[in-house]
Parts: C-alpha cells; structure tokens; sequence
C-alpha cells in the first residue's frame, strides 16, 4: 500500500500556474494588468461599502430618530402561573427558574408578574414583583423575597 500512495499524482491539467498580471508587455498581461485605461475600475482594488457611486448614501438620506440605551437591563419575567408547576414549600430562585427552562438566555434581572393563580405555599427570591404577584404569593402562605440589582447572573 505504501508503494502505491507514493506514486500518486494530480491528473493532468488539474492545477493551472496562477496568472501573473502587470508583468511586462510580453505576458499579455502587463502595463495596465488587464484593467484598461483610466476610469474607476482601473485605478482602485475595491471600494467604499456602501458608495453609491457619488450618489448621496441612504444612511445619509434617511432621517435619523430614537435613541437606544446601551445600558438598558434586559429583564426576564415569570408569571405567577409558571410557578404552579413548583411543589409545596418549595424555595424558586434563578436556578429552580432555569432548571424548569421558565428562564433562558441571558438577562439582567428577574420580575415576577401576576398573571395566572398560585394556591400552594412556595419562598420566591426576585429581583422585581407586581403588586398583584406579590398579594398572590402572600395569599396563598408564600414569601416573597427581593434581590438586591447587582446579584443578577448573565
């Protein structure tokens, strides 16, 4: 087997010798390298993205509105009838959330929205409630604990 893999070659006309522009008259690619004379094309490699060939660009002609806060906090919200799911006394943090996939991705903070019934008694650690999430744990015998802004995982 060694014999044969050591003989092996390219087949004839496979590989072609890279062409050589703008090397004398004589290659038939010299002087002006095949560019022609003059003009656009001829003088530069590529050109400005977005150049519209001197024509005003669009991100110039269109107007300019908003405003978008990089440091905005991205929030992740849970409603209070994803947490029906959870068993008695149970305590639901960040990770109990991202165990049950409730939360996904990255984020800056957790809020606990009011949406759906809670009927057992669980302790709720987040960053935010709505005032009927927290009247809806408190009523069915749970806590609701609030997390300082900067214990947030992202």
């Amino acid at each position: 087997m060694a014999d044969t893999l050591s003989k092996l070659a390219k087949p004839i006309g496979a590989t072609e010798r890279k062409t050589r522009v703008g090397r004398g008259v004589g290659s038939g690619l010299g002087k002006t390298a095949g560019r022609g004379q003059k003009g656009q094309y001829a003088r530069v490699r590529g050109f400005k993205r977005h150049f519209e060939g001197g024509q005003t660009p669009i991100q110039r002609r269109l107007p300019k509105r908003g405003f978008r806060n990089p440091f905005s906090a991205v929030m992740a919200e849970v409603n209070i009838g994803d947490l029906e799911g959870f068993a008695a006394g149970a305590v639901i943090d960040e990770l109990a959330l991202r165990a049950r996939g409730l939360i996904k991705g990255r984020y800056d903070r957790i809020k606990i929205l009011g949406d759906g019934e809670l009927t057992k008694s669980v302790t709720v650690s987040a960053h935010a409630f709505s005032k009927s999430a927290a009247e809806k744990i408190e009523k069915a015998g749970g806590t609701v604990v609030m997390l300082g802004i900067g214990s947030a995982r992202s």
